[in-house]
């Protein structure tokens, strides 16, 4: 065999391995892109699933409360108005907003609770404030996942070389489920 057939063998088969390395890469990152993202996506749908569980026991729990406090009008409307916006966002980032107005109407209606000591001792309003504080604690765990799978991804994408190619393949950025800063804030509760 001639040297220079040789050396053409030698430059086919560095070709072959530097294409298929580049090949392993970009398969290995893009999959990992892919269950990044479906990882987000079931985190998000667990919160979904807890939201929900959270829209549909307010109607009840205002409901409860309207029959002891009719003059706290302005507060029911407020929480009517915030669960219809949180039902009917569908974005990522609209549900997180309309959740976070949610959150902080829910809390100026149990501000309202602690106006009526005997609403307090009633036996249904008790039962359905121990399901919202059941939901909202399980709302926070999923929150907590969701935000870890979004990290995680977000990580992924921004890191380099990854985030060559995930410009190239159109994975963006996902929004946390940030608690807003309004929710941060004790309630007043004033008698």
């Amino acid at each position: 065999m001639s040297k220079g057939l040789k050396a053409f063998f030698i430059v086919l088969a560095v070709l072959v391995l530097i294409v298929l390395a580049s090949f392993s890469f970009l398969k290995g990152t893009y999959n990992s892109f892919v269950t990044l993202d479906e990882a987000v996506k079931a985190a998000w749908a667990q919160v979904d699933n807890q939201l929900q569980r959270r829209y549909d026991l307010i109607p009840n729990l205002v409901e409860t409360v309207k029959g002891f406090a009719a003059q706290e009008q302005k507060v029911f409307i407020e929480v009517t108005k915030a669960r219809a916006q949180a039902t009917g966002a569908r974005t990522v980032p609209e549900k997180i907003e309309a959740n976070n107005e949610l959150t902080s109407a829910l809390s100026r209606l149990l501000v309202v609770v602690e106006r009526y000591p005997e609403l307090k001792s009633n036996v249904n309003f008790l039962r359905l404030q121990d399901e919202l504080a059941g939901t909202e604690n399980r709302i926070a765990v999923e929150r907590r996942r969701y935000n870890e799978a979004v990290r995680a991804y977000n990580v992924k994408i921004r890191s380099f070389p990854a985030n060559l190619l995930a410009g190239f393949f159109g994975f963006e950025k996902q929004a946390f489920f940030e608690v807003p800063e309004a929710a941060k804030a004790a309630p007043q509760v004033r008698f």
